[in-house]
């Protein structure tokens, strides 16, 4: 009996030397039903030709990624954001996907954190109207803290919850990332908050393996692979409610250097054994 795929996505930073219709047509050989895509990947088919690629081949949009980066500092920085932002939002919208994951930025010169986190939570409310209106939801993503000055400002679930709870749940919500997440010790609770408030939008897996690389972002690996405890973290998941997508995001060379196929049959067999029964 063949194991259950029909949550398993791909998401096209995992295979990053492929073209969109190159990781398209791996997932279909693979037996994914789902792919999770990345804006340059999008642009490089064109939007209109990506939505087909898509769509000719029968798969769902788990996610595009990403909007974000909204902690500029001065006006004209911060309106190029939100412009870049508001296309964002209608490409996900043309794409069939309501998730948008949003990698709010980092500190923009200077170290007022304290007024970087402001301006975040300041632009998510200008953009919350247009995400409504094209039925799309702005994801956020917080990430591992080594990430705070140059990509995120929001390191936790519990912030990125806090900025997102004024909102209604379809328009903001939340993605549990194990790689930047998996630290932090109120996760549990901050997981089965999120499930209460129907804010789960999301749910990416991979580990994080040593020694770092000297970029620390290509520091992923396969699930199993590391120090991340991922059939615990995907149980606190699957309990708080989440019924989604479960996409497979790596970045690393020596990933990005192997045979996409192969990379593909190894985050499925990880996936079967280490997520799969947990769900």
């Amino acid at each position: 009996m063949s194991a259950d795929l029909s949550r398993l996505s791909l998401n096209t930073a995992t295979t990053k030397a492929w073209t969109l219709r190159e990781a398209v047509d791996g997932a279909v050989r693979a037996g994914l039903p789902a792919i999770g895509l990345w804006r340059d990947r999008v642009q490089e088919a064109g939007l209109a030709e990506a939505a087909k690629i898509v769509a000719d081949a029968g798969l769902r949009v788990s996610s595009l990624c990403r909007g974000g980066f909204l902690t500029a500092d001065d006006d004209a920085a911060a309106r190029a954001a939100l412009d870049d932002n508001r296309r964002a939002i209608a490409e996900a919208a043309t794409l069939g996907t309501r998730e948008l994951i949003m990698v709010v930025g980092g500190l923009p010169g200077g170290v007022d954190l304290v007024g970087a986190r402001r301006r975040v939570a300041d632009r998510i409310g200008e953009l919350a109207p247009s995400a409504a209106e094209h039925g799309v939801r702005l994801v956020l993503e917080p990430l591992h803290p080594m990430f705070v000055a140059d990509r995120a400002v929001i390191s936790t679930l519990g912030q990125a919850l806090d900025i997102a709870e004024p909102f209604p749940a379809d328009v903001v919500g939340v993605v549990v990332d194990t790689y930047h997440v998996w630290w932090d010790p109120d996760l549990q609770h901050q997981i089965a908050r999120a499930g209460v408030a129907g804010r789960i939008a999301g749910y990416q897996v991979c580990d994080w393996v040593l020694p770092l690389a000297a970029d620390a972002l290509l520091s992923r690996g396969h699930v199993g692979d590391g120090y991340i405890d991922v059939p615990t973290i995907t149980r606190w998941v699957a309990q708080a409610g989440y019924t989604g997508d479960v996409e497979v995001e790596i970045f690393n060379q020596a990933i990005w250097d192997t045979p996409g196929d192969e990379t593909l049959a190894t985050l499925t067999e990880r996936y079967v054994g280490h997520v799969l029964p947990h769900l």
